[in-house]
């Protein structure tokens, strides 16, 4: 049997998942290392006061991400999918978590909240973490998943520039990952949608939490970082 060229897999793969597997994975190992690295400089400074639960929940979604071979994922792959959704959903929440544990740290006379530096260190990992997690939220809930997508480009949960001024896009467009991952910084930024309208309640919904956590971690550990730093 001749050998499988790893353009051929690479193909297989993105006819199964509907879109390449590597920019989610890459931006999973980078928040990884980051992850890492603070955790190393801050030891028992984790807002979840579980160091090591968000990595090891981020390093079984990659898993889930990039493990096995593409031909057999056809039939495991609404299984795969549903594992991934689950570890989203509790990387959110550990996010979520996550901030409520620092804003509540903010408060207290000692600790992280004394130290301008390891605060915004500490702030920034919360940050990047909570729109790593929306954005791989969005990008698996928005009209069922990659694969779903691959199949049906029709907008459901989220409109964006594309899908309003088709002349702007290639025949055939759809999102993929890194729109997802525009979509979540942008909102975390702004507090509001930019580029991409939410079309279901879920989506309205779940953007409104996201800006929210992303409003009152800026503001509080900002403000907080300056009075430090002062």
């Amino acid at each position: 049997m001749a050998p499988v060229s790893g353009e051929a897999i690479q193909d297989e793969w993105e006819e199964t998942l509907g879109e390449s597997r590597w920019p989610p994975a890459v931006a999973l190992v980078v928040f990884i290392a980051f992850t890492v690295a603070v955790r190393l400089w801050l030891p028992g400074q984790s807002a979840t006061r579980v160091p090591w639960l968000v990595p090891s929940l981020e390093v079984a979604l990659l898993l889930a991400i990039v493990a096995g071979h593409p031909g057999r994922m056809a039939r495991r792959a609404h299984v795969v999918r549903r594992i991934a959704v689950t570890i989203v959903i509790v990387l959110v929440a550990a996010a979520l978590w996550s901030t409520v544990t620092l804003v509540y740290d903010l408060t207290q006379p000692h600790g992280i909240s004394q130290h301008a530096s390891k605060l915004l260190a500490a702030g920034a990992l919360i940050w990047v973490g909570n729109n790593l997690s929306f954005a791989m939220l969005y990008w698996l809930m928005d009209s069922g998943g990659p694969i779903a997508r691959h199949h049906n480009p029709k907008p459901v949960d989220f409109a964006f520039t594309q899908h309003l001024s088709p002349e702007l896009a290639r025949p055939g467009w759809r999102p993929v990952f890194l729109d997802y991952l525009h979509l979540g910084f942008t909102n975390a930024t702004a507090f509001s949608p930019t580029d991409v309208m939410p079309l279901t309640l879920r989506a309205k919904y779940v953007m409104l939490v996201q800006a929210t956590v992303a409003l009152a971690l800026l503001g509080l550990v900002v403000a907080r970082a300056v009075n430090a730093f002062t």
